[in-house]
């Protein structure tokens, strides 16, 4: 039987809808007003916040997409990891999480327990409670999670906070697209394939219990829509411009020689062909800028001084520009 990313045309967050596509419909959904939603689709924020009381809000988000590597228990676990990240973004604890499920009706049972297994067990990894999900029959395998959390309705972060004179943090590398790509045409090295699968795996609760101790005014994570798709949302919401220094950007092993011998994504022409007109500047390997991620890292606006405390207090985080007054172009690379 075929493995499972040789069964997909796009693995992971690359094989999202356009972000042409959706700007485009997403315009002709009407806003409702409703005075306990503090956080809907309008500013394109990680997940949604709805106000239960003064003090309690739930973080509402949901995630899911086809394999991005062959080993079932792992497709599950980068899934499961890449749903709860939205709810760490929002500075929020996940608490409880659905699965959802496209699975060829004949295909391998055995590989979808350790599928469904894989999930489960990064589900429980993050604290959070497993409460059942839905499944459809299709030919093409897709899984992910509705993940529900909770934060305090004062202490939301989101991707319309940042401020002119912050600097921008970055806590994890980039480049999970290119190496899932390289992977299917069979040029990607065990050992890249390795350090990609790691990053992916690695919950953003570490990174959000270390930013809440410092003086946050705006964070995203980064996945389907890349680092530059990302970091367009923020400056847009929060009407400044972002300045990311491009030489600073740090890359997973592998994802420069991948890009370079043409492993690339269709998500990244996607977002380089939606983000490229917001972007003032060029750099180096500016293609891997709007590399589709998955299970990406936080993006996160701060001041200065929290900047380089958050930096010390976590090594895998990382300056890579600076939030600016509103220039000619949302994005500049220096």
């Amino acid at each position: 039987m075929p493995s499972l990313t040789a069964r997909t045309s796009s693995g992971g967050c690359a094989s999202k809808l356009s972000p042409t596509i959706l700007h485009q419909v997403l315009g002709r959904i009407p806003r409702f007003s409703n005075e306990n939603v503090l956080v809907g689709f309008d500013t394109s924020d990680d997940a949604g916040v709805y106000k239960l009381s003064p003090e309690m809000a739930l973080v509402q988000t949901v995630d899911f997409f086809s394999p991005i590597v062959d080993d079932p228990y792992t497709f599950g676990a980068i899934a499961a990891a890449n749903a709860l990240s939205d709810v760490y973004a929002m500075g929020g604890k996940p608490i409880s999480a659905l699965s959802i499920l496209a699975w060829p009706a004949k295909a391998d049972l055995d590989e979808l327990a350790e599928m469904l297994k894989g999930g489960a067990e990064k589900i429980q990894e993050a604290d959070c409670a497993l409460l059942g999900g839905h499944s459809v029959a299709d030919n093409e395998v897709k899984f992910g999670y509705a993940v529900t959390g909770l934060v305090h309705p004062d202490a939301v972060l989101t991707n319309a906070g940042a401020r002119p004179g912050d600097a921008l943090v970055f806590t994890k590398r980039i480049g999970t697209g290119v190496i899932s790509t390289a992977l299917k045409q069979g040029i990607a090295k065990e050992s890249d394939v390795d350090g990609a699968i790691r990053s992916m795996l690695t919950l953003n609760r570490q990174a959000c219990q270390a930013m809440l101790e410092f003086t946050v005014h705006g964070c995203t994570d980064v996945t389907g829509f890349g680092l530059i798709g990302h970091a367009r949302e923020m400056a847009l919401a929060s009407k400044v411009t972002l300045e990311i220094e491009s030489r600073a950007v740090q890359f997973l092993p592998g994802a420069v020689e991948y890009a370079r011998a043409g492993a690339i994504p269709g998500g990244l022409k996607n977002n380089r062909e939606f983000a490229s007109s917001c972007v003032e500047g060029t750099a180096e390997f500016e293609e891997l800028l709007y590399d589709p991620q998955t299970s990406g890292g936080l993006l996160i606006a701060l001041p200065e001084r929290d900047a380089a405390l958050l930096e010390k207090k976590m090594p895998d985080a990382y300056r890579i520009g600076q939030v600016t007054e509103p220039k000619s172009k949302p994005i500049r690379l220096l």
